[in-house]
């Protein structure tokens, strides 16, 4: 019996090795299985699961994902409304920013989040639920860029993304703030995935008489270019290829 465990243990090792081609984890089994004097918990050989990518200096993140939800929770904190409206964004910002400012979330595939100052419900961004000119706060971040390309289900529609932009225009009220936020660079699609704009592709669609840019921020597409920069100048992300650009806009009447 024992012979037998140690050929599967054997085995197991050979079978990490080969599917990882990294031999310091067979190391670290090795060292750990023997200082687990204890035993306090069970290390079966039906259990591994070797992890091969995370034994950095540093530690990794999506910075479109990290930096964005950061930034929009800081501006809807100084909007400070009584309620803000989010149309498909990220799920980390709309549970995030209920823990102080109520949420109303609205997907096209609506989320099973439930939450204490969160509302969640089925929303269509090209037929949103409110009256013109009603909402004090709403963003749509990370979304407009997938608008019309059929990758979550939604009709094809090139100007899918234009026509989404208008809706979301069409239900801010004077005075009010609208969040977009988009990937940043060489102006372009990339089927099915998304949309690429430059900063006078996305404002061009949206600044007219009636709304102004109040901030422009710039998440460069590399950690050595630098963390978000808020306030940035439409210049910065010209030269990039995937970044992301983060634009509050306000409603002047």
């Amino acid at each position: 019996m024992k012979l037998h465990t140690q050929q599967k243990i054997r085995r197991a090792l050979f079978k990490i090795y080969r599917s990882t081609k990294t031999p310091w984890i067979i190391k670290d089994l090795l060292t750990f299985r023997k200082k687990d004097k204890d035993h306090r918990f069970p290390l079966r050989i039906s259990d591994l699961y070797p992890i091969k990518s995370e034994k950095t200096s540093t530690t990794d993140f999506d910075r479109h994902y990290v930096y964005h939800p950061a930034w929009a929770v800081r501006v809807v904190k100084e909007i400070n409304p009584v309620f803000h409206i989010d149309i498909s964004s990220t799920l980390h910002f709309c549970s995030m920013l209920s823990a102080f400012i109520p949420v109303k979330f609205y997907d096209y595939r609506p989320a099973e989040l439930i939450l204490e100052g969160l509302e969640t419900h089925k929303g269509d961004l090209m037929n949103l639920p409110f009256t013109n000119k009603s909402v004090q706060s709403i963003s749509c971040m990370h979304t407009i860029e997938h608008v019309g390309l059929g990758r979550y289900g939604d009709p094809i529609d090139p100007d899918g993304d234009v026509k989404a932009v208008r809706e979301l225009k069409r239900v801010v009220a004077p005075g009010g703030s609208l969040l977009i936020v988009v990937p940043l660079g060489m102006p372009r699609i990339e089927y099915n995935a998304h949309r690429i704009y430059s900063y006078e592709k996305l404002t061009g669609i949206i600044l007219d008489e009636h709304f102004t840019l109040h901030e422009y921020a710039y998440i460069p597409q590399r950690t050595s270019e630098g963390p978000l920069k808020r306030h940035a100048d439409k210049d910065d992300g010209k030269d990039a290829y995937y970044a992301c650009g983060c634009f509050w806009f306000k409603r002047k009447s």
